[in-house]
């Protein structure tokens, strides 16, 4: 039997794991598992008492278990993007089964273990869970400083790039804008520059991130 041990949160800089089990020793022995091999944790009883005393945006991923008190953890993953949390879930249960687990890797889980689980298990869900959240935050990183450059584009700019990037040749966008093929070309590149795109298809690509 796991003793129980009180965890504390570790640095919002830092990947950590969120491990949420209304069972005590549980969730402290998972807790000692991940700080034995370098992992900070955190613990929580339930996840009401991660909403209101964690930290939501926090890198890493959650642990956590299926069958909880109050809300069930199946359907506290399918609450998480209303809450603004995109932290990766790592499921764990000892009553599972085919269309649970079906049902939780369906809706972006990354892992379901069945309890008792390995050592080796854990860490290697929880680390496939810090690479799905790392990529997402270098995406999220990727997606802001396109919608930055994009902010410095004028009103007639961004009326241009969504023509050309919606293949509009230069007199069609000419056309629809109600000015000459020279002040759209002169445009075009402008919005090249400022998006730091290397050709149409980085622009569509970038302009993508823009409008989505």
């Amino acid at each position: 039997m796991f003793m129980a041990r009180k965890h504390q949160t570790a640095p919002s800089e830092e990947q950590a794991v969120v491990v949420i089990d209304d069972d005590v020793d549980i969730r402290s022995g998972i807790a000692d598992l991940l700080q034995s091999a370098g992992i900070a944790a955190s613990c929580f009883h339930d996840t009401l008492d991660f909403v209101e005393n964690g930290c939501l945006s926090m890198p890493g991923c959650i642990v956590l278990d299926v069958h909880l008190p109050g809300m069930s953890g199946i359907e506290f993953q399918s609450r998480l993007d209303d809450l603004g949390c995109h932290i990766p879930v790592v499921f764990v249960t000892g009553h599972g089964d085919v269309p649970m687990s079906v049902a939780a890797m369906k809706a972006g889980a990354v892992d379901f273990l069945l309890k008792p689980f390995s050592r080796k298990a854990l860490l290697g869900a929880v680390e496939r869970a810090f690479e799905t959240d790392r990529f997402r935050r270098q995406d999220a990183v990727v997606r802001e400083t396109i919608r930055q450059k994009a902010s410095t584009l004028t009103p007639r700019e961004r009326e241009v790039m969504q023509h050309v990037t919606d293949g509009l040749l230069n007199k069609q966008v000419a056309y629809q804008l109600g000015i000459s093929e020279i002040m759209v070309k002169i445009h075009r590149a402008s919005v090249m520059r400022k998006m730091e795109a290397r050709s149409l298809a980085d622009l569509v690509k970038k302009s993508g991130f823009v409008y989505a």
